[in-house]
Protein backbone atom coordinates (compact mmCIF):
# COMPACT_ATOMS: atom_id res chain seq x y z
CA UNK A 1 0.00 0.00 0.00
CA UNK A 2 1.05 3.76 -0.69
CA UNK A 3 -0.51 6.71 0.99
CA UNK A 4 -0.43 10.48 -0.05
CA UNK A 5 -0.25 12.67 3.31
CA UNK A 6 -1.95 16.12 3.19
CA UNK A 7 0.83 17.84 5.37
CA UNK A 8 0.56 21.31 3.74
CA UNK A 9 -1.55 23.47 5.79
CA UNK A 10 -0.82 26.14 8.18
CA UNK A 11 -2.57 25.01 11.68
CA UNK A 12 -4.31 27.91 12.28
CA UNK A 13 -6.56 26.55 14.23
CA UNK A 14 -4.25 25.38 16.65
CA UNK A 15 -2.50 28.92 16.93
CA UNK A 16 -0.32 29.14 19.02
CA UNK A 17 0.94 25.74 19.03
CA UNK A 18 2.12 26.24 15.25
CA UNK A 19 2.98 29.53 15.28
CA UNK A 20 6.97 28.19 14.94
CA UNK A 21 6.10 25.59 13.59
CA UNK A 22 4.20 23.05 11.16
CA UNK A 23 1.46 21.41 12.51
CA UNK A 24 2.34 17.95 11.05
CA UNK A 25 5.61 18.59 13.68
CA UNK A 26 3.05 19.61 16.42
CA UNK A 27 4.06 17.21 19.29
CA UNK A 28 1.78 14.67 21.14
CA UNK A 29 3.03 13.50 24.60
CA UNK A 30 6.72 13.08 22.82
CA UNK A 31 6.21 12.63 19.64
CA UNK A 32 5.20 14.56 16.51
CA UNK A 33 1.55 14.15 15.44
CA UNK A 34 2.43 12.82 11.48
CA UNK A 35 5.46 10.69 13.08
CA UNK A 36 2.52 8.56 15.11
CA UNK A 37 0.91 8.92 11.85
CA UNK A 38 3.55 7.33 9.79
CA UNK A 39 4.13 4.39 12.72
CA UNK A 40 0.76 3.14 12.60
CA UNK A 41 0.62 3.43 8.39
CA UNK A 42 3.53 0.98 8.79
CA UNK A 43 2.19 -1.23 11.18
CA UNK A 44 -0.98 -1.47 8.61
CA UNK A 45 1.36 -2.49 5.61
CA UNK A 46 2.39 0.90 3.95
CA UNK A 47 5.46 1.03 2.44
CA UNK A 48 5.58 3.93 0.28
CA UNK A 49 4.82 7.31 1.45
CA UNK A 50 4.42 10.28 -0.19
CA UNK A 51 4.13 13.63 1.52
CA UNK A 52 2.65 16.94 -0.14
CA UNK A 53 3.57 19.76 1.67
CA UNK A 54 3.85 23.46 1.46
CA UNK A 55 4.06 25.79 4.48
CA UNK A 56 7.55 25.61 6.53
CA UNK A 57 8.39 22.62 4.41
CA UNK A 58 11.67 22.36 4.96
CA UNK A 59 11.10 21.94 8.42
CA UNK A 60 9.19 18.35 7.36
CA UNK A 61 11.33 17.77 4.97
CA UNK A 62 14.21 18.42 7.39
CA UNK A 63 12.55 15.94 10.20
CA UNK A 64 11.14 12.82 8.04
CA UNK A 65 13.89 12.80 6.06
CA UNK A 66 14.00 9.62 3.17
CA UNK A 67 11.96 7.68 5.94
CA UNK A 68 14.10 5.07 6.73
CA UNK A 69 14.18 5.63 10.63
CA UNK A 70 10.58 4.93 10.34
CA UNK A 71 11.11 1.57 8.29
CA UNK A 72 9.29 3.51 5.10
CA UNK A 73 10.43 5.30 1.55
CA UNK A 74 9.09 8.93 1.86
CA UNK A 75 9.18 11.17 -1.57
CA UNK A 76 8.07 15.14 -1.31
CA UNK A 77 5.40 16.46 -3.26
CA UNK A 78 6.48 20.53 -2.48
CA UNK A 79 3.12 22.68 -3.80
CA UNK A 80 4.67 26.24 -4.20
CA UNK A 81 0.99 27.39 -3.47
CA UNK A 82 -1.82 25.87 -1.70
CA UNK A 83 -3.88 23.96 -3.92
CA UNK A 84 -6.56 22.57 -1.91
CA UNK A 85 -6.93 19.21 -0.15
CA UNK A 86 -6.85 17.02 -3.22
CA UNK A 87 -5.65 19.39 -6.10
CA UNK A 88 -1.98 19.06 -5.34
CA UNK A 89 -2.95 14.92 -5.94
CA UNK A 90 -2.37 15.29 -10.04
CA UNK A 91 1.53 16.62 -9.59
CA UNK A 92 2.72 12.80 -7.81
CA UNK A 93 3.80 10.78 -10.69
CA UNK A 94 3.72 7.15 -10.63
CA UNK A 95 0.78 6.54 -8.15
CA UNK A 96 -0.66 2.80 -7.85
CA UNK A 97 -3.80 1.87 -9.13
CA UNK A 98 -5.30 2.26 -5.73
CA UNK A 99 -3.71 4.43 -2.77
CA UNK A 100 -4.93 6.10 0.56
CA UNK A 101 -5.00 9.83 0.63
CA UNK A 102 -5.22 11.36 4.31
CA UNK A 103 -4.78 14.28 6.41
CA UNK A 104 -2.04 14.38 8.16
CA UNK A 105 -3.10 15.16 11.97
CA UNK A 106 -5.79 12.21 12.28
CA UNK A 107 -5.21 9.82 15.40
CA UNK A 108 -7.22 6.76 15.20
CA UNK A 109 -7.08 3.13 16.02
CA UNK A 110 -8.69 2.37 11.94
CA UNK A 111 -7.34 -0.51 10.26
CA UNK A 112 -6.07 0.90 7.21
CA UNK A 113 -5.34 -2.21 5.59
CA UNK A 114 -8.80 -3.24 6.17
CA UNK A 115 -10.35 0.08 4.58
CA UNK A 116 -7.71 -0.43 1.80
CA UNK A 117 -9.46 -3.58 1.27
CA UNK A 118 -12.91 -2.85 1.10
CA UNK A 119 -12.09 -0.46 -1.28
CA UNK A 120 -10.72 -2.47 -3.62
CA UNK A 121 -13.25 -5.48 -3.23
CA UNK A 122 -16.05 -2.40 -4.07
CA UNK A 123 -14.21 -1.15 -7.24
CA UNK A 124 -14.42 1.54 -6.19
CA UNK A 125 -13.50 4.74 -7.48
CA UNK A 126 -13.62 6.87 -3.92
CA UNK A 127 -13.80 5.39 -0.59
CA UNK A 128 -14.83 7.82 2.71
CA UNK A 129 -14.18 6.71 6.04
CA UNK A 130 -17.11 8.14 7.92
CA UNK A 131 -17.55 8.48 11.66
CA UNK A 132 -20.96 9.07 13.63
CA UNK A 133 -20.41 12.55 15.88
CA UNK A 134 -22.61 14.13 18.38
CA UNK A 135 -22.72 17.30 19.26
CA UNK A 136 -24.63 19.52 21.66
CA UNK A 137 -26.45 22.57 20.56
CA UNK A 138 -25.90 25.58 23.69
CA UNK A 139 -29.12 27.39 22.47
CA UNK A 140 -32.84 26.62 22.38
CA UNK A 141 -33.41 25.02 18.71
CA UNK A 142 -37.15 26.42 16.95
CA UNK A 143 -39.02 25.22 14.21
CA UNK A 144 -40.61 28.04 12.39
CA UNK A 145 -42.95 27.53 9.84
CA UNK A 146 -41.26 31.00 7.94
CA UNK A 147 -44.55 31.33 5.33
CA UNK A 148 -47.05 31.54 8.27
CA UNK A 149 -44.22 33.24 10.68
CA UNK A 150 -45.19 30.43 13.58
CA UNK A 151 -43.19 28.95 15.80
CA UNK A 152 -44.21 25.00 15.16
CA UNK A 153 -41.86 23.02 17.47
CA UNK A 154 -38.98 23.81 20.16
CA UNK A 155 -36.06 21.94 21.51
CA UNK A 156 -33.70 22.84 24.38
CA UNK A 157 -30.41 22.42 23.93
CA UNK A 158 -30.87 19.51 21.60
CA UNK A 159 -27.94 16.65 21.30
CA UNK A 160 -27.66 16.31 16.68
CA UNK A 161 -25.85 13.20 15.57
CA UNK A 162 -24.66 13.58 12.29
CA UNK A 163 -21.86 11.62 9.77
CA UNK A 164 -18.25 12.86 9.10
CA UNK A 165 -15.61 12.57 6.99
CA UNK A 166 -12.75 11.29 9.10
CA UNK A 167 -10.04 12.51 6.96
CA UNK A 168 -8.95 9.92 5.56
CA UNK A 169 -9.72 7.97 1.60
CA UNK A 170 -9.02 5.47 -0.60
CA UNK A 171 -8.97 6.75 -3.92
CA UNK A 172 -8.72 4.94 -7.69
CA UNK A 173 -6.02 6.43 -10.05
CA UNK A 174 -8.97 6.95 -12.46
CA UNK A 175 -10.22 10.10 -10.02
CA UNK A 176 -7.13 12.12 -10.83
CA UNK A 177 -8.53 12.28 -14.43
CA UNK A 178 -11.42 14.34 -12.78
CA UNK A 179 -8.92 16.82 -11.01
CA UNK A 180 -8.33 19.85 -12.59
CA UNK A 181 -4.71 20.98 -12.74
CA UNK A 182 -2.49 23.84 -11.49
CA UNK A 183 -5.52 25.53 -9.85
CA UNK A 184 -7.10 24.93 -5.99
CA UNK A 185 -9.89 22.12 -5.69
CA UNK A 186 -10.87 20.55 -2.59
CA UNK A 187 -12.70 17.26 -1.67
CA UNK A 188 -15.91 18.66 -1.32
CA UNK A 189 -15.60 19.66 -4.67
CA UNK A 190 -14.30 16.62 -5.77
CA UNK A 191 -17.53 14.63 -4.25
CA UNK A 192 -20.28 17.04 -5.25
CA UNK A 193 -18.85 16.25 -8.86
CA UNK A 194 -19.32 12.50 -8.10
CA UNK A 195 -22.37 12.96 -6.76
CA UNK A 196 -23.96 15.23 -9.54
CA UNK A 197 -22.76 12.65 -12.34
CA UNK A 198 -24.24 10.28 -10.03
CA UNK A 199 -21.01 7.99 -9.67
CA UNK A 200 -21.21 6.11 -6.43
CA UNK A 201 -19.09 6.83 -3.21
CA UNK A 202 -18.29 4.32 -0.68
CA UNK A 203 -18.57 4.69 2.50
CA UNK A 204 -16.66 3.03 5.39
CA UNK A 205 -17.98 3.53 8.63
CA UNK A 206 -16.08 3.79 11.69
CA UNK A 207 -16.90 3.61 15.08
CA UNK A 208 -13.68 3.51 16.94
CA UNK A 209 -11.62 5.50 18.40
CA UNK A 210 -10.65 9.16 16.22
CA UNK A 211 -9.46 12.36 16.71
CA UNK A 212 -9.27 15.37 14.60
CA UNK A 213 -6.11 17.22 15.75
CA UNK A 214 -6.60 20.27 14.08
CA UNK A 215 -9.06 21.21 16.81
CA UNK A 216 -7.67 22.39 20.10
CA UNK A 217 -10.17 20.52 22.16
CA UNK A 218 -9.28 17.43 20.49
CA UNK A 219 -5.35 17.79 20.42
CA UNK A 220 -5.67 18.20 24.32
CA UNK A 221 -7.50 15.31 24.81
CA UNK A 222 -5.22 13.53 22.42
CA UNK A 223 -2.45 14.27 24.72
CA UNK A 224 -4.03 12.77 27.96
CA UNK A 225 -5.04 9.63 25.93
CA UNK A 226 -1.90 9.10 23.73
CA UNK A 227 -1.07 6.21 25.88
CA UNK A 228 -3.67 4.12 24.03
CA UNK A 229 -1.44 4.70 21.01
CA UNK A 230 1.97 4.65 22.15
CA UNK A 231 1.90 2.60 25.91
CA UNK A 232 5.95 3.94 25.92
CA UNK A 233 4.49 7.36 26.49
CA UNK A 234 3.12 6.54 29.85
CA UNK A 235 5.22 4.71 31.14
Amino acid sequence: MLAVILAGGQGTRLRPYTTTIPKPLVPVGSRAILEIVLMQLRKAGVREVRLAVNHMAELIMAFFGKGQKFGLSIEYAIEDRPLGTVGGLTGIPDLPENFIVMNGDVLTDLDYAELFRCHVEQRAELTLSTYRRTEKVDFGVLDVDVAASRVVGFREKPRLDFDVSMGIYVFNRRLLERIPRDRPYGLDQLVLALLDRGTPIHAYPFSGYWLDLGRPDDYDRANREIARFLPEEGE
